[in-house]
């Protein structure tokens, strides 16, 4: 998807989720914070430096962390426990996270530093800029981080870099840190008080990755309304459940907007079926679209009203206050704990499992032809039986919804004591969040196999129909993208790069985008 942003500046209240997923995605968007935002980085550093200079006693600035929080630090030791935090915290395994979840992680943790609350100094903040702007993005593994204290190692990993450590991409290369600023002219930093704490404490992973998810799952819930609608006319369905009367009578919102939008995509339809006092409604898997995905955006909405706030909100600890006469004082909390995302991700990914389920029920339904009544040919061939058409494309969203099944338990109702049982339970938030974009990832391709699917049925309609049938004025251009890149399969053939064309369409968002511009 496309973003016309050409530069973004930060100022830890305004951050969107559009402005991650553009600079996510694009690393020629060029980051810098306010100068507003500036002067509260620089008055919350100068706090910090007039803690050690007097000696007070501050968890994280003076003191160790987690259970060791009763052992006070000598100011000459302050600087290496910072660096400290840093390297005992970079303990990630799995996978590196992909540049796109890197960069939104970047990205995030500058925006919760710029709120002025974490005592980081200007200089630290402005190198973790320059990484972002210049595309020196480090490797951070997936896995290791509980979701509280925050997301510790993976944050201390994206950290490592800018005191020349640890590993990142750059210029296509894997380089060391060290090496990596060495070529781009950069310089690390030696960490004061304060800075290690304020670098790996927060919920910036779950955060990162909820937010792309999230985004994701939006342009799939129209994709699944596009889909749905063109099972329907494929498989010679009625409108009539989709009657905004029968909506208003269970006001939903969601469900009400998930109606009215089927009626766009299908308005002006040949295929559809007219009022036949004998066949008067369809199984749910058509009838009931709106109910079910209706609830599947309340989800989603609700997955964006809580990524929005977490998007401008202080997550270390502790934090850094200033009142009327501008005397600090430090609070110590729990604003890293990620129950409020890991809920909101363990939501999404039930939802984003139903999607993939009612999609693969209406798969079969256009495959088996005992299920639509004849309307279409057995598994959408001709010369069944020495072709076998479509028969194993719903194996595979089967399969793929009966992984989504297992994948969406929800990670949020788990936890498990660390740090000598201080810190007794966890949100389990960036397990959420990773198996809600698995889940996302399954559901984009089931949906995918039902797009191919109904465009075969369609054209079988069509031929009984004849050439002028239309389609909805929101069904149609989404077909003709189709059609431009994936033909009608007349006998057996290899199908599995039909799919992954068709998918591609659904990520890029192309086929969403489509329908909402003929029905705008």
């Amino acid at each position: 998807m496309q973003s016309e942003l050409k530069s973004l500046v930060i100022d830890g209240e305004s951050l969107t989720i559009e402005a991650v997923v553009a600079v996510a995605e694009n690393p020629e968007i060029q980051v810098e914070l306010s100068e507003a935002a500036w002067k509260k980085v620089r008055r919350a550093a100068q706090a910090v430096q007039d803690f050690v200079a007097r000696g007070q006693i501050v968890y994280g600035i003076t003191t160790g962390f987690g259970a060791f929080k009763d052992k006070i630090i000598p100011p000459a030791q302050v600087e290496q426990l910072q660096r400290n935090i840093l390297i005992s915290h970079s303990v990630g395994v799995g996978e590196p996270l992909d540049q796109a979840s890197t960069r939104a992680m970047m990205l995030i943790r500058a925006n919760t530093l710029a709120k002025g609350h974490s005592g980081i100094r200007e200089e630290t903040l402005r190198l973790l800029l320059e990484l972002l702007n210049r595309g020196i993005h480090p490797i951070i593994p997936c896995q290791g981080s509980l979701g509280a204290s925050g997301d510790l190692a993976p944050l201390a990993h994206m950290a490592l870099p800018l005191i020349g450590l640890g590993e990142v991409s750059y210029q296509g290369e894997k380089l060391s840190g060290a090496e990596a600023l060495t070529r781009a002219g950069l310089k690390p930093v030696t960490l004061t008080a304060k800075e290690g704490l304020a670098l790996t404490n927060g919920t910036t992973l779950m955060n990162a990755l909820g937010v792309l998810v999230t985004y994701q799952a939006e342009n799939l819930a129209a994709v699944a309304d596009l889909a749905g609608a063109l099972s329907l006319e494929a498989l010679h369905g009625t409108p009539r459940a989709y009657d905004i009367r029968i909506h208003a009578a269970r006001p939903h919102p969601r469900q009400i907007e998930c109606a009215a939008f089927m009626q766009k995509l299908i308005e002006g339809s040949s295929f559809t079926r007219p009022d036949d006092p004998l066949n008067v409604q369809d199984a749910y898997t058509l009838r009931c679209i709106p109910q079910v995905h209706g609830a599947v955006r309340d989800a989603i909405a609700y997955a964006r009203w809580v990524m929005n706030i977490e998007l401008n909100s202080a997550t270390d600890n502790p934090l850094i206050f200033f009142d009327e006469n501008d005397e600090a004082t430090v609070l110590s909390g729990g604003n890293f704990h990620g129950e409020p995302l890991a809920i909101a991700m363990d939501y999404l990914a039930i939802a984003l499992t139903e999607l993939g389920n009612i999609s693969e029920r209406r798969i079969s339904r256009l495959v088996d032809t005992a299920s639509n009544a004849g309307v279409l040919p057995a598994f959408l061939i001709q010369q069944g039986g020495v072709n076998s058409g479509f028969m194993l494309t719903q194996y595979t969203a089967a399969s793929l919804a009966s992984e989504n099944k297992v994948l969406s338990h929800p990670a949020s109702v788990d936890t498990i004591p660390t740090s000598a049982n201080i810190e007794d339970h966890v949100s389990m938030g960036p397990a959420a969040a990773r198996q809600a974009r698995e889940i996302a990832g399954n559901a984009e391709k089931i949906l995918a196999i039902e797009l191919f699917a109904a465009a075969q049925g369609i054209d079988f309609r069509r031929q009984v129909l004849g050439a002028e049938a239309r389609l909805g004025q929101g069904t149609e251009p989404a077909y003709d993208l189709i059609r431009q890149q994936v033909p009608f399969i007349e006998q057996d053939t290899l199908m599995y790069p039909y799919i992954e064309t068709i998918r591609k369409m659904v990520a890029e968002g192309t086929l969403s985008q489509a329908a909402r511009e003929a029905i705008a």
